[in-house]
């Protein structure tokens, strides 16, 4: 049986939602991550030290007993963000880095960012500060194809930012793009990106197999078989700048299968299984400690996580859903379906 030892991984994007169904996801994370960056977008967003603060004291508190679990948490940027609260939370160890939402871009993004020059204060003031810009890649204009939202905002927004500001350090979030791709090995060293399971797993046509695909639609969408395989290069070829970064994003089910359905895919429970079987398919299970454990800490400064932890190729059903107690129901990715790695019930200090 094949196995796989690698120090414990941190997923670099995550969605926790708030109220219950925060205390229902928060563990699926937990178990399997040492940390996690926590995005901000709630309603009302997380956009100061004091809500970040309260918001971290929810999630603490929904880590299972016995679980060592970090949650590094972030402020939403808006046309009004105060710079020295943001730079005071990320000086005390409160806010990791902040969270450009251009507005109307994904999820409880109307409180976003209508351009760069409305935040180019704060952006100094980050760039003196050390403190990471977190970025969703896309442009809004209802006059782009939502297929090409990624490239043109690389194009258009991405670039110009990284001449004006070049000591910012910036993680292009969920990179779905060969453009994404290759802008950020141009300015390795000062950027990054991170990589979902489900845009190394599936192109568009994922989307539509069968009829429609509620619980594949995601924000950056699916896109072609092209840009998956520049993923797939990028995060198997060893690349450092690539890191994990599910970007699970939990719907309760009435919300994703309905006429116009929330973009997410709660990976959480799952997502190890998925990432390892890419590794396992481009026979690279060598480079997967790298992507997974090594190359975000080593990006932002921070040790590796001390533990190891142990997979092994065995398959295991997937359930149907997860309830969330007095709201519903969640749909995890490969709900119903039996996937090809299982975690070996061991933890050990690392080597």
């Amino acid at each position: 049986m094949q196995r796989i030892s690698f120090r414990r991984p941190d997923d670099w994007h995550v969605h926790f939602r708030d109220g219950a169904v925060l205390a229902e996801v928060v563990p699926h994370t937990a178990r399997a991550f040492g940390r996690a960056v926590v995005m901000p977008n709630l309603a009302p967003p997380v956009t100061t030290t004091a809500a970040a603060t309260a918001y971290r004291a929810r999630i603490l508190a929904a880590v299972p007993a016995g679980i060592d679990f970090s949650p590094l948490t972030t402020a939403y940027l808006t046309d009004d963000s105060d710079a020295a609260d943001l730079i005071t939370g990320h000086r005390e160890g409160v806010l990791f880095g902040a969270k450009l939402y251009p507005a109307h871009a994904t999820t409880n993004s109307q409180f976003g960012v209508t351009s760069i020059a409305a935040i180019a204060g704060v952006l100094a003031a980050m760039e003196r500060a050390g403190m990471p810009l977190l970025v969703h890649g896309e442009v809004t204009g209802a006059e782009v194809d939502v297929f090409d939202r990624e490239a043109r905002f690389v194009e258009t927004v991405l670039v110009p930012l990284l001449a004006d500001f070049p000591g910012l350090k910036v993680v292009l979030e969920h990179v779905t793009t060969a453009e994404g791709v290759a802008v950020v090995q141009a300015h390795a060293g000062r950027m990054a990106a991170t990589v979902t399971p489900q845009h190394l797993l599936w192109d568009r046509n994922a989307l539509f197999r069968g009829g429609i695909r509620p619980h594949l639609w995601c924000l950056p969408v699916l896109k072609r078989s092209t840009h998956k395989r520049a993923l797939r290069a990028a995060v198997t070829g060893g690349d450092p700048s690539f890191f994990l970064g599910t970007d699970t994003a939990p719907h309760l089910r009435h919300t994703k299968e309905t006429a116009c359905g929330c973009a997410g895919i709660f990976s959480a429970p799952t997502a190890l299984e998925a990432y390892l079987t890419v590794f396992a398919e481009e026979g690279a299970l060598d480079r997967f400690e790298a992507f997974a454990s090594l190359n975000g800490p080593a990006f932002h400064g921070l040790p590796p996580n001390e533990m190891r932890v142990t997979w092994e190729a065995r398959p295991r059903l997937v359930a149907e859903a997860i309830a969330v107690p007095g709201e519903g129901e969640l749909v995890p990715m490969f709900a119903g379906e039996t996937v090809a790695w299982s975690p070996v019930a061991t933890e050990t200090e690392a080597a």
